[in-house]
């Protein structure tokens, strides 16, 4: 998905409706899914909802139904921990980095398949370094330097593929956190990254009010999804929770490569 092409896109209505019981149960099972796979390493619900709801309707129309259930998610991922204030208090230069490098990317970056081969691979190299123990750390004294640039980047890279991910989750998890407050962090972060994708939807003529029930559809599948999830993270301990992390990584860096070959 990239910004900068919505406005031709949205001029195009041949689309499939979305009231359909066979569309309406797809989306359920998308979020489902999706909404589990957030709920047990704290991402992933762009890439594997839009991943399968990419096979029945365009990448616009699939975003657009996104925005609330992701809006929704992350809120709740962001809110539940306790951590909130201080979170945002020392990650608060990368959120304004990231409303900016959004705003940016959807206006000056080109066509987004070729963002999105670089980004996949770019986050199957980052998964397989970490899956044989090769880690970044961040010194806290750095962060300072570090925070603005690298949400910036995280925001363009948001506008060319639809993913917040890079290089925004490897920074985060770089800051050493334990695992609730690095799920917690990434929850914040990706809040700020919805509103601005959600703004640019919105402009771009993508937020209808014929998506409003398979929208709601989405959020209950992806809340119902996400509690599953995060009984299944409570259960595990700090080592698989790590490794269930990068093999997620994998899992995403490998599905954006794909698309983006293609």
């Amino acid at each position: 998905m990239h910004i900068c092409a919505l406005p031709a896109r949205a001029a195009s209505r041949s689309l499939p409706r979305m009231d359909t019981p066979t569309i309406l149960f797809a989306i359920a099972g998308a979020f489902l899914l999706a909404g589990f796979v957030k709920g047990v390493i704290g991402l992933g619900l762009p890439t594997v909802a839009i991943g399968l709801l990419g096979l029945l309707m365009s990448p616009t129309q699939a975003a657009a139904i996104l925005v609330l259930p992701a809006l929704v998610t992350n809120v709740w991922q962001a809110a539940v921990g306790g951590h909130l204030r201080p979170l945002v208090r020392r990650i608060w230069p990368m959120l304004v980095g990231l409303c900016i490098g959004t705003a940016l990317g959807a206006a000056l970056l080109p066509n987004g398949s070729a963002a999105t081969l670089w980004l996949g691979l770019a986050l199957l190299a980052y998964s397989l370094l970490g899956l044989v123990r090769i880690e970044f750390k961040v010194a806290p004294a750095a962060e300072r330097w570090f925070n603005f640039p690298v949400g910036v980047f995280t925001g363009a890279i948001t506008a060319a593929t639809g993913i917040y991910v890079l290089p925004g989750t490897p920074y985060l998890n770089a800051l050493q956190f334990d695992r609730d407050r690095l799920v917690q962090v990434l929850g914040i972060s990706f809040t700020v990254s919805t509103v601005a994708l959600g703004v640019a939807l919105a402009q771009a003529g993508e937020m209808r009010a014929d998506l409003l029930v398979p929208s709601l559809v989405a959020l209950f599948a992806s809340l119902v999804g996400m509690w599953l999830g995060q009984i299944v993270r409570g259960l595990v301990r700090a080592e698989t929770f790590r490794l269930f992390f990068f093999l997620g990584l994998l899992a995403l860096g490998g599905h954006l490569a794909w698309r983006g070959f293609h």
